[in-house]
């Protein structure tokens, strides 16, 4: 994983948690649709490269995207949100389509990568309206920086409070990436998509 990586040369191989998760938390199995997916505990975490039949519903989705190609936590409304690492602000939107992911903020980061420097981007999904207050395109991002909230389901697409992590070595065209993939999309989107535990440790 990315996080085992000496980033700067330094010795700093850890990248700040982009949320503050207890010592115990519960993994989702998000295969089969379910209504209580956040009240087992406070936090829980859903899975990358997951196959979600049933749950897409909203129009969004087409009535055939159905694989996870993002990492959610889960946790309440307003839960801090951090910059992992060094960065830029990318871009950001409130997609407020219904199921999608509502205010969204995008990252840019340069990491070393299996020993190459890369750039690399961050979708935060289903975040607080007021996440979006006072950004500006380009400004400078520190790790361990707050930079967003998780939201309340009014406002972040519909959804229980969550945040939505996807990674892309493809730098997005606006502020928005499809989380959700078909099928026969899942080997080509998975390339472009790695999985965010690469940034958060091995959460599951």
């Amino acid at each position: 994983m990315w996080g085992c990586t000496d980033l700067a040369g330094t010795g700093n191989n850890q990248f700040h948690p982009i949320v503050q998760l207890p010592s115990e938390y519960w993994v989702l199995n998000l295969q089969k649709p379910q209504s209580d997916w956040n009240q087992h505990f406070e936090y829980t975490i859903g899975r990358y490269d997951e196959d979600r039949k049933g749950m897409y519903t909203q129009a969004l989705f087409g009535g055939e995207r159905t694989i996870h190609v993002g990492l959610d936590i889960g946790g309440p409304a307003m839960t801090p949100v951090f910059a992992f690492e060094d960065g830029i602000i990318h871009s950001f939107a409130d997609n407020d389509e219904d199921g999608s992911y509502g205010p969204t903020i995008i990252t840019e980061h340069q990491l070393i990568i299996e020993g190459q420097r890369r750039r690399i981007w961050l979708l935060h999904g289903h975040l607080s309206r007021q996440s979006l207050f006072g950004l500006n395109v380009g400004t400078r991002i520190n790790k361990g920086d707050q930079i967003a909230s998780i939201g309340e389901e009014h406002e972040n697409g519909g959804w229980p409070p969550h945040v939505h992590l996807q990674l892309s070595f493809v730098e997005p065209s606006e502020p928005d990436l499809q989380g959700v993939v078909s099928p026969e999309n899942r080997e080509q989107a998975l390339g472009m998509y790695p999985d965010p535990r690469n940034i958060l440790g091995n959460l599951y």
